[in-house]
């Protein structure tokens, strides 16, 4: 038997709803998850996070506070992770930690990504090295810094002789496209995910989100509203792009709402819902019309979405990732532990056809525990 290979991944999403801890052993042909852990994010640190990613925020004092704070609940997540298991401190060769991205602006002159969650707080209090800053590699190369998963979707999903897509959903959706030869593979950021439906029933119901997408389903969508939000300018750009709550968020769909005002909310939520899936099906659609949909984060959950999303890609069998033997829940933590192995290996990790960056590269920098 060969000696297990543990690494971490963290993974904090646009939504902010939870930090996802995966133990992750490489020793094998494919990864296997051994364990996995989700961290609830208090709500005054919650609340801090919404605040510092609103567009006309600038302080520097929180950011700092925020940075620290929110390191020490990703530790927090590490440490209850390893009580769930036998495999002590010592054992973990690397935890690779996304961070919790504040602002995402790849296209401005000096194009920036930021994530929070000090990774020298995390190494300290769980005594564990700690592979993080990821993105910001990819950007000083010319890349968008993201999606980063579409590696990690390659060397674990793709098969040969068949065309795949794997499709996250988190806050943002974003979409790998395995052809299934030699050709290359791609993937970029769809739009809005679970962004704007959970804004939305979060402002209107002070739910959470939209359980099951049953609200958006005891609606009707309108047509001419759907139009009007499908015609954002992101829809039609050619990739590599990504996008954030920097361009999808409550200011802009309020605007979009401003001629809008008789309508009743459910029939908003279900819109926005279609928004969602209308957006990822025609983009998938112009990949191919044909092949595997693979489907995985938080949108796997919603069941409206699911089955409206199957209705807009007739051309594909639809499953989630758990039929390829990897767990929907967790894929973007495991991604974030194959980051830090193949940091820890000298190896790169971004796709330039993905990403726009001028080469390929190792990503992330080293913080010793010790």
């Amino acid at each position: 038997m060969p000696k297990p290979e543990y690494f971490i991944g963290l993974m904090s999403g646009t939504s902010m709803d939870g930090i996802d801890a995966v133990l992750v052993d490489f020793s094998a042909e494919k990864p296997i998850l051994i364990a996995s852990h989700t961290e609830t994010i208090p709500t005054h640190l919650l609340k801090g996070l919404q605040r510092l990613c609103r567009p006309d925020t600038d302080e520097v004092n929180r950011l700092g506070r925020l940075d620290r704070s929110t390191g020490q609940l990703f530790a927090k997540a590490v440490n209850n992770l390893l009580t769930k298991t036998t495999v002590t401190a010592d054992e973990i060769i690397a935890i690779g930690s996304h961070g919790q991205t504040v602002r995402h602006m790849p296209n401005l002159d000096i194009g920036f990504t930021l994530q929070i969650g000090d990774p020298n707080t995390i190494a300290i209090e769980t005594n564990i090295d700690v592979i993080a800053d990821f993105r910001r590699k990819d950007i000083a190369l010319g890349g968008q810094g993201a999606p980063l998963v579409p590696a990690f979707h390659q060397q674990v999903f793709a098969k040969q002789g068949h065309k795949r897509v794997i499709l996250n959903i988190g806050g943002i959706a974003n979409i790998t496209y395995l052809p299934g030869n030699h050709d290359q593979v791609l993937g970029f950021d769809t739009g809005p995910g679970n962004t704007l439906i959970d804004a939305y029933i979060q402002q209107a119901l002070g739910q959470p989100f939209d359980r099951d997408g049953a609200w958006a389903d005891s609606g009707t969508s309108q047509p001419d509203l759907l139009k009007q939000l499908l015609s954002h300018s992101y829809f039609s750009q050619a990739y590599p792009k990504s996008t954030g709550r920097e361009m999808f968020n409550q200011a802009w769909l309020q605007q979009q709402l401003a001629d809008y005002s008789d309508l009743d909310q459910q029939d908003i939520q279900s819109t926005l819902l279609d928004l969602t899936c209308h957006s990822i099906a025609n983009d998938i659609n112009k990949l191919s019309p044909t092949g595997e949909l693979f489907v995985c984060g938080g949108g796997v959950f919603n069941k409206a979405l699911m089955q409206r999303l199957a209705i807009l890609v007739p051309g594909y069998t639809v499953d989630s990732t758990s039929a390829l033997g990897v767990d929907a829940k967790w894929v973007e933590g495991m991604a974030f532990a194959w980051l830090a192995m193949r940091y820890h290996h000298d190896l790169p990790a971004n796709l330039p056809a993905v990403t726009g960056a001028s080469r390929p590269a190792v990503l992330g920098g080293h913080f010793k525990a010790r």
